[in-house]
């Protein structure tokens, strides 16, 4: 639950999918995640779970329980903080995000997205 709350606040569209929608995305960011270590893979769910509960410590509630605008002011201070190590963690979480949600079919209908196994040429 914490990882919707995350892709919400970075894909404000991704509240409006339904529980099927819900699931793709899920599937979506655990096959990529698959592929890469479990170390990585560790780090990425601990991420989130300190994402979860950092916002306690300046707003006295969980990421989930803050309002929207609380929400991306806390992601963008992820994004724009100062230790390298949070920036490059927060860079994968959202890369995550956005591929759960724009990787599914109809998320790419909706932007116009088709794209073709023949690249460039496929506009001549």
């Amino acid at each position: 639950m914490g990882f919707r709350a995350i892709v919400g606040a970075i894909v404000p569209e991704a509240s409006n999918l339904d529980e099927d929608g819900w699931n793709r995305l899920e599937q979506l960011v655990e096959a990529a995640l698959a592929a890469r270590p479990r170390r990585l893979q560790r780090q990425v769910w601990l991420l989130v779970r300190t994402i979860m509960w950092l916002p306690v410590l300046r707003h006295g509630r969980t990421f989930r329980s803050l309002d929207p605008v609380r929400r991306a002011r806390f992601l963008s201070s992820l994004q724009e903080h100062p230790i390298q190590l949070v920036r490059k963690g927060f860079f994968g979480l959202r890369t995550l995000a956005l591929l759960g949600y724009y990787g599914r079919p109809e998320a790419a209908r909706a932007i116009g997205y088709a794209a073709d196994p023949r690249g460039w040429e496929a506009l001549g």
